[in-house]
Parts: structure tokens; C-alpha cells; sequence
């Protein structure tokens, strides 16, 4: 019987970018700057030539920085045109030069929003301290700036992967349902998941002490499947109804994690044989790696990837 996300599954991989703003103030000021200078068709020519089968990238993370016009988020944040959400369209010009190599493009999205920024956080009505302070009525308001990119994209946008819907924000199916509906107002067929970071929380794994595939939103089509290396194979290739899907950083940093960072740290052979894995229990991995302001990716990166 077919699913909502056997087109992921057909494409068998993919790579997640996470470009952001990264708090300075010579960055708050650059930052249509640094929009405009992510070279789109270099980004889809490496990933063509790697086989990436879709591309993730952010858009945006924790403060009020987006990488496209959101005449919502505007409005509610009170900010002008390009002084929060960049004048470029950047996920457009990305689906234009991903179409052309047949790459199919996904978007992260946050469940906090621009909590970080604290003026623009209240309006929307969610800040510090975020835990057990989740409401509604700020639900309702950053759906909709999501409905507009959902609406406005279509189905060039093939999924979206959204980023702090944890238990302990105070997030639950309720709370959870206007991203659903904004997602499918956009593109009936898109596919959503909602990251409650099972995988990576001890307290998700239960009696046998390892990480144990979970469904968190009741109408996700596809776990997020946050991880931190490439070891967990799903031993089924759905969950509750939803994909297996795994989110894995190639990269190394001083906590041996490595989200957004240079370096491997595993071998071409084990990252292969791995994706082969999860692949034959009907699984999916996506794999994040290194990019910069103008869309260069981590040689040695790139060097492990082709080998898939």
C-alpha cells in the first residue's frame, strides 16, 4: 500500500544544511548580504554529483532572521521589509536550481520561534524560560507565519521538519495541530515531522536502554529521528504509521556532536553501509553537513558522500 512518504524513501538519502545567523552585530546588519551570496547553483551541482536525493536547509532558528519575505511574521514581530526576513526569496531560487538535477526540497521550521530575540518573542507571545510555557495562542500566530511559506511554495516543497515541539516546552497534539494544518494547506501531500528529540533523550528509550523508535505528533507522516552518529538501525519501517527517518551530523566538534560543523566522523565505508542499512529495514537518512555563507560544503564531507 503506497504512503505519503515513499517519494522520501524512493530518493533513499539526503543532506540538511543549517544556515543561520549567528548573533553577532556585524552579522544582524549583513544579513541580506549573506542571503544573497548563498550560491544556489553551486549547492545544487555538488549535491547532484554527491546523489543527494533532497536537500533540508533552515529557515531560520531561534531568532527573528529568515531566509526568505514573510509579510506575516512582519506584521505580527512589527519588523520592516528586509530588516528580519531577507528581501531574496532564498528558498524559490533553491527549488529552481534543485528542480533542474530532479532534487526534491524540504524546509526546517522551529515549534519556539524567535524566542531569542526578546521583543519580537513577546509579540509572538513565547520566550524565556521556555519550558511548561507553551500556549495557543502563540501556536496560532507562528502557524501562520508557516502558513504563508506553506501556501506560497506549494508542492515545491516536499516536507517540512520542525525543530522544538518538545513534551517539556508543554507542546502536545493540540498544540501541534496548527503546524499540521498549515502544512497541508500549503501542499496536501507534504510530509511533517515534529521533533520531541526521542532518540537522543535517555528518558525516551525505556527498558531496553537504547534508543527506541517513537511517534511523538499523532499526524506526523515521519519520525524526526534526531541522532548523533551513524549506529541505530530501526528494526521496522514504520512507527505508529510513521517513516522511519533518521537526522545525523557528519561532523565532529568538541562535544562529539557535530551539527553545522567541518570534519567526520566516520569512514565513507561505515556512512555507505549504514544508509544501505537503514535503507533495506525502510528507513531514510538524512545527513547534515557543513555549509557557508556563500554555499561551500566540507570537502572531506563531500568526499564521504559520494561514496554513498
Amino acid at each position: 500500500m503506497a504512503h505519503i512518504t515513499d517519494r522520501m524513501y524512493e530518493k533513499r538519502w539526503g543532506v540538511f544544511n543549517h544556515f543561520l545567523f549567528d548573533g553577532t552585530k556585524e552579522e544582524e546588519s549583513r544579513w541580506n548580504e549573506f542571503v544573497e551570496g548563498f550560491d544556489v547553483e553551486l549547492v545544487a551541482r555538488n549535491l547532484h554529483e554527491m546523489g543527494a536525493g533532497y536537500y533540508f536547509i533552515t529557515t531560520m532558528q531561534g531568532r527573528k532572521f529568515m531566509i526568505a519575505p514573510n509579510q506575516t511574521f512582519d506584521r505580527i514581530a512589527g519588523t520592516k521589509t528586509g530588516e528580519a526576513c531577507a528581501t531574496r526569496d532564498l528558498v524559490e531560487d533553491l527549488y529552481q536550481a534543485l528542480s533542474r538535477y530532479g532534487i526534491d526540497l524540504y524546509l526546517y521550521f522551529t515549534g519556539d520561534g524567535p524566542y531569542k530575540d526578546e521583543e519580537i518573542g513577546r509579540r509572538f507571545g513565547y520566550t524565556e524560560p521556555r519550558e511548561h510555557n507553551m500556549n495557543i495562542g502563540f501556536a496560532e500566530k507562528w502557524a501562520s507565519v508557516l502558513e504563508e511559506y506553506a501556501v506560497r511554495y506549494g508542492d515545491k516543497v516536499k516536507g517540512w521538519w520542525i525543530d522544538g515541539c518538545y513534551d517539556y516546552f508543554g507542546y502536545d497534539d493540540g498544540l501541534l495541530e496548527p503546524y499540521y494544518r498549515a502544512v497541508k494547506k500549503g501542499n496536501p501531500d507534504a510530509i511533517l515531522a515534529c521533533n520531541n528529540a526521542e532518540l537522543i533523550r535517555p528518558e525516551c528509550w525505556g527498558e531496553a536502554g537504547k534508543p527506541q523508535m517513537k511517534k511523538w505528533f499523532a499526524k506526523e507522516d515521519f519520525i524526526t529521528g534526531e541522532l548523533t552518529d551513524f549506529v541505530f538501525v530501526p528494526d521496522a519501517a514504520f512507527v505508529d504509521g510513521a517513516r522511519a527517518h533518521f537526522l545525523i551530523p557528519l561532523g565532529t566538534d568538541e562535544y562529539n556532536v557535530g551539527w553545522r560543523s567541518h570534519g567526520v566522523k566516520r569512514s565513507p565505508e561505515h556512512v555507505k553501509d549504514y544508509v544501505r542499512k537503514v535503507h533495506e529495514a525502510g528507513g531514510v537518512v538524512t545527513i547534515d553537513i557543513y555549509v557557508d555563507r556563500y554555499g561551500h560544503f566540507d570537502e572531506d564531507q563531500m568526499a564521504v558522500l559520494r561514496g554513498i
